[in-house]
């Protein structure tokens, strides 16, 4: 019986990594972006990036993290955030944005499935989408790291911080299932001593990392970056 029910959830697991993305493909919120998906393209096209450079991609955290090239020194960085991605839409575009370079690791920040709204996604939904996006990426890159960035605990978004936090414990459990894909956990850092969010670590928006922010985030990547790509 219970070789039976393992079989099952294996099965689950292989369909879900294979299920077809047509549910969102054709989504007017995920056709919006393919404007920015093709100016990534573009770069593509006209800039070079060298062969150790290590792909940040995701949402407006990333986009918006102007000091990337100086806080990943001495990686070299090749930067693909885009406004509000959504794993529902960054597993359409996945491999568009992450097959044209090959690189040393591929690092991924995404935060927005789960905001507070009436269309966001259960952890479950949001966990399927990464095994997803993780099946697309090993299609090609088969030995490449793969870091996921959990998401930080916002002020802006705190009433839907359990649902969040279910969802990252979810990945995470992928994360470490998986060979070469690693889980940053930083909900430690954005809490202070009553364990709330540090409302001094975000712009006026209280969901975008400040200056203070953005040294305290990187400072956790380049060390989990460095203990994987350096230390073993």
């Amino acid at each position: 019986m219970r070789r039976n029910f393992i079989l099952i959830i294996f099965i689950v697991l292989i369909s879900l990594s294979c299920a077809p993305l047509g549910k969102y493909r054709n989504l007017p919120e995920v056709k919006a972006w393919g404007g920015d998906i093709e100016k990534f393209e573009q770069l593509d096209v006209t800039k070079s990036y060298p062969s150790d450079a290590i792909l940040f991609a995701g949402s407006s955290s990333i986009r918006l993290w102007s000091t990337i090239g100086k806080d990943m020194m001495p990686y070299n960085v090749i930067q693909r955030g885009y406004g509000g991605a959504k794993l529902s839409d960054f597993a359409v575009y996945a491999d568009r944005i992450i097959y044209p370079h090959p690189c040393k690791a591929i690092v991924i920040f995404i935060a927005n499935d789960i905001s507070g709204n009436e269309n966001d996604k259960s952890p479950l939904e949001v966990s399927q989408l990464f095994r997803k996006t993780l099946y697309i990426i090993r299609r090609k890159f088969k030995d490449t790291p793969v870091f996921w960035i959990s998401v930080t605990p916002t002020p802006s978004r705190w009433a839907v911080w359990p649902e969040i936090k279910v969802a990252n414990e979810m990945i995470k459990e992928i994360c470490d299932s998986h060979r070469n894909t690693y889980f940053i956990d930083t909900e430690k850092y954005f809490l202070n001593s009553s364990g709330l969010p540090r409302s001094e670590l975000f712009v006026e928006d209280k969901l975008h990392l400040n200056e203070e922010g953005y040294r305290i985030w990187s400072g956790i990547i380049r060390n989990e970056l460095n203990n994987i790509l350096v230390n073993n």
